[in-house]
């Protein structure tokens, strides 16, 4: 379950990729085996991002906080999304959206293909 500081950071980090001309494909996807984030999609590649968000980049930066044992996780769950959707991706890729919740507005860095 999201609490409202990784609410914000996902909202922040789907408009980012919305501004980079991505098309948001879903949000907060579950299936038994657990949760993906964000799934977006540009020109035939299907990016599942993992968002983690801090308070003013409280407990260090995202990317840091994706283990190996994470990774493996949402391996699993894209290859669960791709079973369990029509999506036909010309490719597919991993990114951590790191996301600094501020009072007003949050700083977002994108870390494309980061596994």
């Amino acid at each position: 379950m999201t609490g409202p500081i990784g609410s914000r950071g996902e909202d922040a980090a789907a408009d980012a990729y919305r501004r980079r001309g991505y098309r948001v494909i879903a949000r907060n996807w579950r299936c038994g085996l657990g949760e993906l984030d964000l799934i977006v999609e540009r020109r035939g590649v299907l990016v599942f991002c993992e968002v983690k968000s801090r308070r003013d980049g409280a407990y260090g930066g995202g990317y840091e906080a994706v283990t190996w044992k994470k990774r493996a996780k949402l391996r699993v769950l894209a290859e669960a999304y791709l079973q369990a959707s029509s999506a036909r991706p010309q490719a597919i890729r991993f990114d951590v959206a790191s996301v600094a919740v501020r009072d007003q507005r949050s700083t977002i860095e994108v870390f494309e293909d980061a596994f």
